[in-house]
This record gives structure tokens, C-alpha cells and sequence, in this order.
């Protein structure tokens, strides 16, 4: 069995290739592709007959050529608008919802969106009537600040 994998070598580096690639596909950040990459580059040293010393040099280097040169310009690529992408509670500015409880004069209240209710203040400080379509117009915390739509 030893015998086998030391004449054919190149099998076991596209074996960590292949190993690698379905690792990276649980992590998604580029950065266990590069290692590869590099495992492929350790495979094509020995199968134009490098020994061990030049395979492991040639996955060292592709690999991290990949990682210095590679890696960022994929992640510039693949990630070009993130600045412009509101996540998380951020996201519900400009959203409608509706009043799930009364709106109080001055006061606070409660707004339905999407499942969750959240703890609303009237923009203009007005009250606003349960059932009401409200647009949400600012996040401070986890209290919204809406207007009627």
C-alpha cells in the first residue's frame, strides 16, 4: 500500500485538493481554495517527476502566491458593493410595517414588520392609531421611529 502512494504521489496531493475545496465550501471565504490550489501545484511538481522537497516547496509557494495575490483581488471582486449593503436592523429603514399597538402622543408604541414586533415612537410626536400603515423612517437601538405612510 506504502508502495502505491509513493508512486503515485500526485494522487494523494489531488486527494488534500479535493479534501480542501470541500472544507472551503463550508467557510466561503477564499482562504482554505488558496491551500487548494497550492495542493495542485504540489501534484503537478510530482507528476513532472519532482521529489518530495520540490513538492512541498511548490505547494508552499503556489499557495501562498494564492494567498498574497490571488485572495484579494477575488474578495475586491466578488465583494464589490458590500459599503453600499445595509445588514441587520439597518435594513428596515424605509420598510412599512403596521401599528400592532397604539401609537401614544409623545410616547411609544408598538410596529409589526415582518414577524417582529418593534417598539415605535411617532416622528412627529403625534399619536398614531393601531392598524395604521407606518414607513419606518430611523433605528436608534431597538426603538424605530416611524411616519404615517
Amino acid at each position: 500500500m506504502i508502495e502505491f502512494f509513493s508512486d503515485k504521489i500526485w494522487l494523494v496531493w489531488v486527494l488534500v485538493s479535493v479534501l480542501c475545496l470541500i472544507l472551503e465550501l463550508g467557510s466561503g471565504d477564499l482562504f482554505i481554495l488558496c491551500f487548494a490550489i497550492g495542493a495542485l501545484g504540489g501534484s503537478l511538481a510530482s507528476a513532472l517527476g519532482g521529489g518530495f522537497v520540490i513538492q512541498l516547496l511548490s505547494f508552499a509557494v503556489v499557495t501562498l502566491i494564492c494567498l498574497y495575490v490571488f485572495r484579494p483581488v477575488a474578495l475586491r471582486f466578488l465583494h464589490r458593493k458590500d459599503e453600499d449593503r445595509v445588514s441587520n436592523a439597518d435594513a428596515i429603514i424605509g420598510r412599512e410595517g403596521t401599528v400592532s399597538q397604539t401609537i401614544e402622543a409623545g410616547g411609544y408604541g408598538r410596529v409589526a414588520l415582518d414577524g417582529d414586533d418593534w417598539k415605535a415612537k411617532s416622528a412627529d410626536g403625534s399619536a398614531i392609531e393601531k392598524g395604521t400603515s407606518v414607513r419606518i423612517v430611523d433605528r436608534e437601538s431597538i426603538i424605530i421611529t416611524v411616519e404615517k405612510s
